[in-house]
């Protein structure tokens, strides 16, 4: 995302389940399609899952982005916590305050399609109550990793929480402004300092060049601890109003990108975030995907 959003509070809902019947159990009960057939196999051999950030479609709601994804060949969708489900009811947001019957919908809508919800873009803060109905949320949903930009003094907490509910949380970058903490890879890694390996850096490369970085450098600070990935290229650096283009059409350097990610061994999501939203969308997004197919060729061979 291009801007910081208010982290607004919503109202929250517990998780509702039947009785002992936990988050495995409801995720048990879904009748799952066969997975969407990936745009970009050999990338899938490297050990990279193609997502693409909701964002990317949001004059569209989630189900409508659904469809998209399975043209593309994306097999995953990173949703955000202010975006839109369902365009017939445009009050509901992806987020914890989704009633059961949304929930338990919203399941079967990603099983139908083969689409995994693996990564989650939240607004997690420092008040524990909120963080655990956000993280419940996430489990329920089968999220692995929660994207956010919690404040330093949160950590602590977001640690433990992290271990109890076996998730990850990728701390995401903004671009340099005043009110963006994580823009350069330092400021990342204090974070990070001396904690489990479940906190780590989802890696936004546009803003890191809209920050006027070098997204290979800032990519090696961060070796051993990258655990979400934003696939971003723009036309220009040291500008945040730098628009997006397809991959390897910027000043991002992708193909060294990607290199690199390659030699430091990740294995993980690749999502991508296009925020360039035109009448060529679905072809700009055809062109990232196949890109990162010819670039995992180029590395596999």
């Amino acid at each position: 995302m291009r801007h910081l959003y208010d982290r607004r509070q919503f109202l929250a809902q517990s998780v509702v389940v039947g009785a002992g019947l936990g988050v495995g159990g409801w995720l048990s009960r879904v009748a799952w399609a066969a997975p969407v057939k990936s745009g970009a196999p050999t990338a899938e051999k490297l050990g990279w899952t193609l997502g693409c950030a909701q964002y990317t479609f949001r004059r569209f709601c989630l189900y409508e982005t659904l469809d998209k994804l399975v043209e593309l060949g994306i097999p995953c969708i990173e949703p955000g916590f202010f975006l839109r489900l369902d365009s017939r009811r445009p009050n509901l947001q992806v987020n914890e305050s989704l009633s059961a019957a949304d929930r338990k919908e919203l399941r079967q809508r990603l099983a139908d399609r083969g689409i995994r919800m693996a990564s989650y873009y939240s607004d997690l803060g420092a008040d524990e109550a909120a963080a655990r109905k956000k993280m419940e949320f996430a489990k329920e949903m089968g999220v692995e990793t929660m994207v956010a930009e919690p404040p330093p003094e949160a950590f602590d907490m977001l640690e433990k929480l992290c271990e109890e509910y076996q998730l990850n949380l990728a701390i995401h970058n903004h671009p340099k402004g005043p009110h963006s903490r994580y823009w350069h890879p330092e400021n990342v890694l204090k974070v990070c300092q001396g904690r489990s390996k479940r906190i780590g850096a989802c890696c936004d490369t546009g803003h890191w060049v809209r920050s006027g970085l070098e997204p290979v450098e800032c990519l090696r600070k961060l070796q051993g601890r990258i655990l979400g990935f934003h696939l971003k290229d723009v036309i220009e650096s040291g500008k945040p109003e730098a628009r997006d283009v397809p991959l390897g059409q910027g000043k991002a350097n992708y193909a060294e990108v990607l290199r690199e990610l390659h030699r430091q061994g990740y294995k993980g999501l690749l999502v991508i975030e296009y925020e360039h939203d035109t009448e060529a969308l679905m072809k700009d997004m055809a062109e990232c995907v196949a890109f990162v197919e010819k670039m995992a060729k180029e590395l596999a061979g």
